[in-house]
């Protein structure tokens, strides 16, 4: 096969198996982008009109040309590098496409980051809409998993070891915080973004030179056109927006990362206390059930801090529009948004196809000969038998339980100074799961 005839076009996705075909993939594409910088030049040219400053039609004129599609993505990604953006040969492209007498009312007194960041918070917004909705499947599923499984036993795990039981309907519950956590964080931050007009230097003045009576009202009116909320002040090196992206989107991959690598572990062969409803294959073991979802959610939450310490770094940005620090956020934004909204995407699909194993978990808790109760046992002894000879008994009957591959419970009821206690409940691990039950029905009660 020669190199021509397997060439594919830019931005497919190949390497991208986590965002490629979701409904973030679409929504942050070249297409969409171009599709936003419109939106945002013909608003303008309405908002503009609405006050004044352009004659009747020019906002209709504008909007018509901006919807006729012909423009070459190709062509304005290689001439922006003339420009260092693709707003500048955008500009020319529409002003053509408008044609006189409206032509000259495209772009008029906007500098090129004016339209760019606008464009960026309205592919912000329409993006995060998307994630929005997979973490409402997500939150569904797992108030689901967390009502069936609220009084599942499991091993409680700290430091990779067993520690004491809990249950899987509070580790479910855990994961669905988290999940609205990330909800609320996005949704502020979603009905925050703003619109961005300053002009030239974020002064507003050739919106004046064009004969606004109050400059100020202008940003509001374009904020309006596009759906956007209205800024205090052109934000051209006051990058809160971005980094409230940044921080947003960085915390979502994250709070989604947690139930990955909870899935990761639970569903390893010798644990096989959960399953993903359908793995993946592989090239060269049949046998094999991948947790693909989770693979894939657990790489993007690698990524994502690193993409967003790059929007926190163009915080600190020069003069009143800076050089280099506007030009870095473009790709690592538009990867935070793809690779948060295929993780979202995975997580809907991961939590609704979940399998939940209670018998492994119940054989599970098991494995420890019943020493997953010793916090319990240490506690009821020290009452029967004194903190000292409570310790040491312990101690000895773990010792014993390991090397003779015999339970717990059944080594204590050998021993006289504990006849007539209850040893079946002591021992129970399901009955040592503490108020696991009543917080995950408080955890449930959060909308």
């Amino acid at each position: 096969m020669t190199p021509a005839s397997c060439d594919v076009p830019h931005g497919t996705g190949l390497l991208s198996p986590g965002w490629a075909g979701s409904p973030a993939d679409s929504a942050t594409d070249d297409r969409a982008w171009l599709r936003a910088l419109l939106d945002a030049e013909a608003a303008l040219t309405r908002a503009q009109e609405a006050l004044g400053l352009a004659p009747e039609g020019a906002g209709a004129a504008v909007t018509s040309a901006a919807r006729g599609g012909g423009f070459d993505v190709r062509s304005l990604a290689e001439r922006a590098r003339g420009g260092g953006n693709p707003v500048i040969p955008l500009v020319a492209d529409l002003t053509a496409a408008v044609g006189e007498p409206y032509g000259p009312y495209v772009h008029r007194g906007a500098t090129s980051q004016d339209i760019m960041d606008t464009a960026a918070m309205l592919v912000a917004v329409r993006t995060l809409g998307l994630v929005l909705a997979d973490l409402d499947r997500t939150r569904s599923a797992l108030t689901g998993l967390a009502v069936a499984h609220r009084d599942t036993a499991m091993p409680g795990r700290t430091l990779t070891q067993h520690a004491v039981p809990t249950t899987f309907g509070l580790k479910a519950a855990g994961w669905r915080s988290l999940v609205l956590d990330a909800r609320d964080r996005v949704t502020a931050v979603r009905d925050s973004l703003p619109a961005q007009l300053g002009g030239a230097a974020g002064t507003l003045a050739a919106f004046t030179a064009y004969g606004a009576a109050d400059a100020t009202a202008l940003p509001a009116a374009f904020a309006r056109e596009l759906g956007l909320t209205a800024p205090l002040l052109p934000w051209h090196t006051l990058r809160t927006p971005v980094a409230d992206l940044a921080g947003c989107l960085a915390f979502t991959a994250g709070a989604l990362g947690k139930i990955a690598a909870d899935v990761l572990t639970l569903a390893r062969t010798e644990i096989g206390e959960l399953a993903e409803g359908s793995g993946g294959g592989s090239s060269a073991m049949p046998h094999k059930a991948n947790p693909v979802r989770s693979t894939l959610i657990a790489a993007a939450a690698r990524r994502a801090p690193q993409l967003a310490a790059v929007l926190y770094g163009s915080l600190a940005a020069q003069d009143e529009r800076p050089a280099g620090a506007w030009h870095a956020e473009w790709e690592p934004l538009r990867d935070l948004l793809r690779l948060v909204g295929g993780a979202a995407r995975d997580a809907a699909e991961l939590t609704e196809g979940l399998r939940v194993d209670a018998d492994a978990m119940r054989f599970n808790l098991g494995l420890t000969h019943g020493l997953i109760v010793s916090e319990r046992l240490s506690a009821e002894l020290s009452a029967l038998l004194g903190r000292a000879r409570a310790k040491e008994l312990l101690t000895e009957l773990a010792r014993r339980a390991y090397a003779e591959n015999l339970p717990l419970g059944r080594l204590l009821a050998e021993e006289p100074d504990v006849t007539g206690t209850d040893l079946g409940e002591l021992t129970d691990p399901a009955r040592y799961t503490g108020s696991a039950g009543a917080l995950t029905d408080r955890a449930l009660e959060r909308r």
